[in-house]
């Protein structure tokens, strides 16, 4: 799946990063990384992701995670 188009927010209330890469209807799955949340949809698809905690990562000690692909 090759995304045409993100969308990416972020929450400065929450501290949270969001990107996306479908609209498509999904839902969260959690990561081996504690911050890192995976959007996927019915097909097992990676449509997106999240970062709890965002500010904390910081360009001298980046978050490094790992998305699944179906």
């Amino acid at each position: 799946m090759r995304a045409e188009k993100i969308k990416v927010w972020y929450d400065a209330d929450a501290d949270l990063l969001e990107v996306r890469f479908s609209e498509a209807a999904g839902y969260e799955k959690a990561t081996v990384h504690d911050a890192v949340m995976e959007r996927v949809d019915t097909d097992g698809n990676v449509i997106g992701f999240s970062i709890r905690g965002a500010s904390r990562f910081k360009k001298a000690n980046p978050l490094v995670a790992e998305l699944t692909a179906k």
